[in-house]
């Protein structure tokens, strides 16, 4: 405005409104960046590049030649240093930007259910089963399907019970889920390195959270040492949920409905044979025996 008034003319209505919408877009911008670097690695070293400006701008003012002729040489070459720290934040700013441009398109391009994992979920919870099922959603997760074994089989309770048996060759790492398949297990995930996290995660719940950092992935994780059920998405992880609560997290993230199932009873286990009875107890009373 005070542009406007030096030059002798009344701002307008259309150059308010412009200037409204340019700080609009500004301030979004910087909410949009300290949401994005809250509670990570890159808030330090964010202060860091604050104290470096601040040098700067007083060794200009203050005449501090030697200092001046530093700072302006280094400042080409701190350009390229902030792109390679701030490398993973600019990667998750712009894939969060491009999941917000395609969701609407992909919201209704598949209505297959996941109650198969909620019903694993609750298997797993009830046995004291350590598990971690990955479901891709907008950002492949091509490079962590590839470092497990491949599977590309329908989803299914029975299978992903076989997968995460104790004694089976495959319980170890990841089972990730594309659609309405399970393309592989056995995968290894990245560990979050997050500071925030409780010192009491352990590396399953750490790679189910360290995949939501680095994609737009959900994470179901079933601790081994006490059963319970666990949510991680966006590098934020929801502990401590029943398999109810699971189903409904299922239905809002994936904008699907997961239908719901009489889940089933807790689980006898057959010593001799090492086979598990799960009584569904359905509408129609009949049980279903599995071999995990």
């Amino acid at each position: 405005m005070g542009q406007w008034l030096a030059r002798g003319r009344v701002p307008q209505a259309t150059d308010l409104a412009t200037a409204v919408i340019d700080i609009l877009l500004v301030a979004l911008l910087i909410y949009e960046f300290l949401k994005l670097i809250r509670g990570t690695r890159a808030t330090p070293m964010l202060l860091g590049v604050f104290v470096l400006a601040v040098a700067f701008i007083a060794a200009r003012f203050a005449e501090l030649r030697t200092l001046d002729w530093l700072m302006t040489t280094l400042l080409p070459y701190g350009i390229f240093a902030l792109i390679v720290v701030f490398a993973g934040e600019i990667r998750h700013a712009l894939a969060r930007l491009g999941r917000k441009l395609t969701s609407s398109r992909s919201n209704a391009a598949n209505a297959e259910s996941y109650d198969d994992v909620v019903l694993a979920s609750n298997l797993f919870s009830q046995n004291q089963t350590g598990a971690l099922i990955v479901i891709e959603r907008e950002i492949g997760l091509r490079t962590y399907i590839e470092s497990g074994v491949v599977l590309d089989a329908h989803i299914s309770y029975d299978l992903l019970a076989t997968i995460f048996r104790p004694s089976a060759p495959l319980h170890d790492g990841a089972v990730i889920i594309q659609k309405d398949r399970v393309a592989a297990a056995a995968c290894f995930l990245p560990l979050s390195i997050n500071p925030v996290l409780s010192t009491q995660l352990g590396t399953r719940h750490r790679a189910g959270i360290g995949i939501t950092e680095e994609s737009d992935a959900i994470s179901v994780i079933v601790s081994e040492e006490t059963g319970a059920i666990s949510v991680a998405v966006g590098g934020q992880i929801e502990r401590d949920i029943t398999p109810e609560e699971l189903r409904e997290r299922l239905s809002i993230l994936l904008h699907r409905h997961v239908p719901a199932t009489t889940l089933p009873t807790p689980q006898d286990h057959d010593p001799e044979n090492g086979k598990i009875h799960a009584d569904f107890r359905d509408s129609q009373n009949d049980s279903t025996e599995i071999e995990p």
